[in-house]
């Protein structure tokens, strides 16, 4: 699809849109709260089409990803309303990550899509375990996610060769996060910590075998 099919595409959405809101405004049309999920819902999937028909319209990707999570939260709020607002949240970031990352695997020279991808997926687990997690604990995991985000992004080849500079932030944030579980003395670093040591090998021979090829 060309530039102008994309466009078309988009107005035709946009009309869409604008007809059934200016209804609901008029009191000629009553929107539910699943009708509205719904309507998000099929804004996403019409910019997820714009992405498949061109894969040069990466950027389409973000806000469908965005409108099919706020239709699936908009859905949930509605039939599972005891679910805490913190998981919301985090579906929201989570999905807005999955964009990213997205990018990432149908673009492989936009790197730079990882690190987004990997610092709302981290966000989104701290917002998720808000209530569960110490103030203390949740810094750690944002540490040691930010640092597990900077080590994938490591194993990236490009056209001009490695990026190995992701491991100085990688290690530093990782060591952040281990020193905030030690000094906390909190229980779950008795688990984080060989945990840490498996991931470790894993991106030791992740490394050996990518740089072979």
């Amino acid at each position: 699809m060309d530039r102008l099919g994309v466009r078309i595409v988009l107005a035709l959405l946009l009309i869409g849109a604008g007809i059934v809101f200016l209804l609901d405004s008029l009191e000629v049309l009553e929107i539910g709260i699943l009708v509205w999920a719904a309507v998000f819902a099929l804004a996403g999937l019409g910019f997820l089409v714009v992405f498949v028909l061109d894969r040069e319209q990466w950027w389409a990707l973000i806000p469908g990803f965005i409108l099919l999570c706020l239709g699936l939260i908009v859905a949930v709020t509605e039939l599972l309303p005891g679910i805490e607002g913190g998981w919301l949240g985090a579906l929201f970031l989570g999905s807005l990550g999955l964009a990213f990352w997205a990018i990432f695997f149908v673009r492989r020279d936009f790197w730079w899509a990882l690190i987004p991808g990997g610092v709302l997926w981290t966000v989104a687990l701290v917002a998720g375990l808000s209530e569960t997690l110490d103030g203390e604990v949740a810094g750690a995991v944002l540490f040691l996610g930010l640092g597990l985000t900077f080590a994938a992004l490591s194993l990236v080849r490009t056209p001009a060769g490695g990026l190995r500079w992701a491991l100085i932030p990688a290690g530093v944030m990782l060591l952040l996060g281990l020193a905030v579980l030690v000094a906390t003395g909190n229980e779950l670093f008795r688990y984080l910590w060989p945990v840490a040591l498996i991931l470790v090998g894993l991106y030791l021979l992740a490394r050996t075998f990518l740089t072979r090829r």
